[in-house]
């Protein structure tokens, strides 16, 4: 684009031209993303054991899809992009469908719905004002004026408030898995869903950028629509794909509302801390609990007969590491172990569940975290020296 601009003979031409491509690429872009939103939305509302997750993220595809296929009928219309509330949408769907995975016994509610309303609101007043997406002019003095600054203002607080509390929710429940299980899947893990939160602050941050660029900068002016819509377009896609695999996780795994940092205002003496430290310790090395692939906090706890919390304590403030990280460090050593072994002829994963992991994929992933190696490249560096 930048070159046709800078050598055609006519520049009004010339961007007429560029103009013409860009109106084209959005509209195949939109249809685009109409119709790969109602597939995934479909396949979603057809998933077996369909839960209330999965029809969240259905609905969500489904508004996703009609906001591209308005984007598509804007310039059959309108001949132009009318201003569009997607992040209106994107910001509580994300919340609600993060919350409905993470927290216990989640029920959707109607009075849930209105984190939706101002979405609505705003889609419904773009086309009855017929207010245009248009940079040069969003901040004239207008009759739309007022409604512009409300919208702008509305975009703001929702991405300020949903987004953030998404994040804290699927961070909340990473850190509490680490402190309960010893083998994590990729499924407990929603890193897919953190990937998606990050990637649409990241998105959120250039659009604005960009939108500034545009607006004191002189530039082609659906550029920003085009960027926009293919992010969402992306973002569709990693929706679908994930959404489809994601399967409702357990109650057990689940953080509860009430659940706190009990040892923030312990009561236990250092004495006390160092005693079930060492009992704690005794047992996992005496009884190679490690080796068991679905050890848990639960089932350590009942086992050396003292509660979880303060468990979870001595772990943090005394050994320094929460329980994720501790039994998967006897695991590590163990697997170092075998692989220094000349005599022990087992393949690579074998040696993973030998030493206690749940998958091939866990081994590897957990193993490089601790070592910077893959075991087969430690086991090479062993033989060289």
């Amino acid at each position: 684009m930048a070159k046709a601009l800078r050598f055609g003979k006519n520049g009004d031409i010339c961007i007429s031209i560029t103009y013409c491509l860009n109106i084209l690429n959005l509209n195949i872009i939109a249809w685009i993303g109409f119709s790969q939103g109602i597939f995934a939305a479909l396949l979603m509302f057809a998933k077996r054991d369909n839960s209330v997750s999965d029809k969240i993220l259905s609905a969500w595809l489904t508004l996703l899809a009609i906001e591209f296929m308005t984007c598509g009928l804007d310039y059959i219309i309108f001949n132009e992009p009318l201003l569009s509330s997607s992040f209106l949408l994107f910001n509580p769907a994300l919340f609600l469908y993060v919350k409905s995975l993470t927290v216990p016994d989640f029920r959707l509610r109607f009075v849930q719905l209105l984190h939706l309303l101002p979405f609505v609101v705003f889609e419904l007043f773009a086309y009855l004002l017929n207010e245009p997406f248009n940079l040069q002019h969003f901040f004239t003095h207008d009759d739309n004026y007022v409604f512009r600054m409300i919208f702008s203002f509305a975009n703001f607080v929702s991405w300020l408030v949903y987004i953030p509390s998404a994040i804290m929710y699927v961070h909340k429940h990473r850190m509490h898995l680490r402190n309960e299980q010893s083998s994590i899947d990729k499924n407990e893990n929603l890193g897919w869903v953190l990937f998606v939160s990050v990637f649409y602050v990241v998105y959120c941050i250039l659009s604005l950028l960009l939108t500034i660029i545009v607006y004191y900068g002189d530039f082609y002016l659906l550029f920003p629509h085009v960027f926009n819509y293919s992010a969402l377009l992306f973002i569709v896609y990693v929706l679908g794909f994930y959404g489809l695999y994601q399967r409702k996780l357990p109650q057990v795994l689940l953080v509860a509302k009430s659940v706190k940092m009990p040892y923030q205002n312990s009561t236990l003496s250092d004495e006390t801390k160092e005693s079930i430290s060492k009992i704690l310790v005794e047992y996992v090395e005496a009884r190679k609990a490690y080796l068991n692939p679905q050890l848990s906090m639960d089932m350590l706890s009942a086992e050396i007969r003292i509660p979880k919390y303060q468990i979870t304590e001595v772990l943090n403030t005394v050994i320094g590491q929460n329980f994720f990280r501790f039994i998967n460090s006897y695991r590590i050593e163990a697997v170092k172990q075998m692989l220094a072994d000349p005599k022990n002829h087992f393949s690579i994963e074998a040696i993973g569940f030998e030493c206690g992991f749940a998958s091939k994929t866990a081994f590897y992933s957990v193993f490089k975290n601790f070592t910077g190696l893959t075991p087969l490249a430690y086991r090479e560096s062993l033989r060289k020296n």
